[in-house]
């Protein structure tokens, strides 16, 4: 699977960087609408903030920023607006389910860049910030339409690592906190055979977690166990066995049940208020 800490090189290992002015000084949060594209429930505005030059438009979402350079399809960016819309407000009511997630969202100034071509990352967010990048051409709407087959919609995994990561791991850190100890890590840990700070050449045998992605850090590999997870209990993996069982074998909510009840207990807790319906990105429609 493509790494959660994807953007190149000296940009960031991770992009889960800072930026405490992502959109306090820009006000285009009420502007006109980009070539008129919208919806219902989200706008594409123009973006002059200085702190991501070339990213010229964005929608935001219940607060959060999502940036995207020209070249994005305005429709693909409604598509991920419409996805954090459905993962934070499930029941689709028009009220946050987990008011906690999406303060802390917030007080991370969390965001999101979506890219056409790897070079558009070449920028350098100020500090104080959480962010996630989504390319336009792995979001895929029609996924959503065609029986769950063919190419994945990555703006289901992209928006959700953002979520967690700045969202889920903030509020209630000692339970899914991406550091050794919490009890998502405790999980992960059991999930991989071993608690290993760096990936090991081989899984011991029985692992159903076995990410091999040498870039990735602790923490990028629980975040990643987390998406694995919850989208696997959504329902987002149950064609794709084939394809990810290199990395991730419970492929269906059967399957986390029985054999990571762990995690699954954790992550059908009604108190933490996750989603329960696979985003489609038709958010109140």
């Amino acid at each position: 699977m493509k790494n959660y800490f994807k953007i190149i090189g000296l940009l960031f290992l991770s992009l889960l960087l800072s930026c405490a002015s992502c959109s306090k000084d820009d006000s285009s949060s009420q502007a006109t609408p980009d070539n008129g594209d919208n919806n219902s429930n989200f706008t594409v505005v123009s973006s002059s903030d200085t702190n991501f030059p070339g990213f010229t438009k964005k929608v935001v979402v219940f607060g959060i920023p999502i940036y995207a350079v020209t070249a994005v399809d305005n429709n693909r960016l409604l598509h991920a607006a419409n996805i954090m819309a459905q993962y934070l407000d499930n029941n689709e009511d028009g009220t946050i389910d987990n008011q906690l997630v999406l303060d802390k969202m917030i007080e991370n100034n969390a965001y999101m860049v979506m890219w056409k071509n790897e070079n558009d990352l070449n920028i350098n967010p100020p500090n104080n910030a959480l962010g996630q990048d989504l390319g336009n051409d792995e979001t895929i709407p029609v996924w959503h339409t065609n029986g769950h087959t063919g190419q994945f919609d990555a703006a289901l995994e992209e928006v959700w690592h953002i979520i967690t990561h700045a969202g889920y791991s903030k509020a209630y850190p000692s339970i899914f906190g991406e550091q050794q100890g919490s009890s998502l890590s405790n999980a992960m840990d059991t999930a991989r055979g071993g608690q290993f700070n760096n990936i090991p050449n081989t899984y011991p045998e029985g692992a159903w977690y076995t990410y091999d992605d040498t870039t990735c850090t602790y923490a990028c590999q629980a975040t990643e166990y987390f998406y694995w997870a919850m989208t696997s209990i959504l329902g987002a993996q149950n064609n794709r066995l084939n394809e990810i069982q290199q990395e991730w074998k419970l492929n269906t909510s059967a399957l986390v049940q029985s054999t990571d009840a762990t995690i699954y207990n954790l992550l059908t807790d009604t108190q933490y208020k996750f989603p329960t319906v696979l985003p489609d990105g038709t958010y109140r429609q």
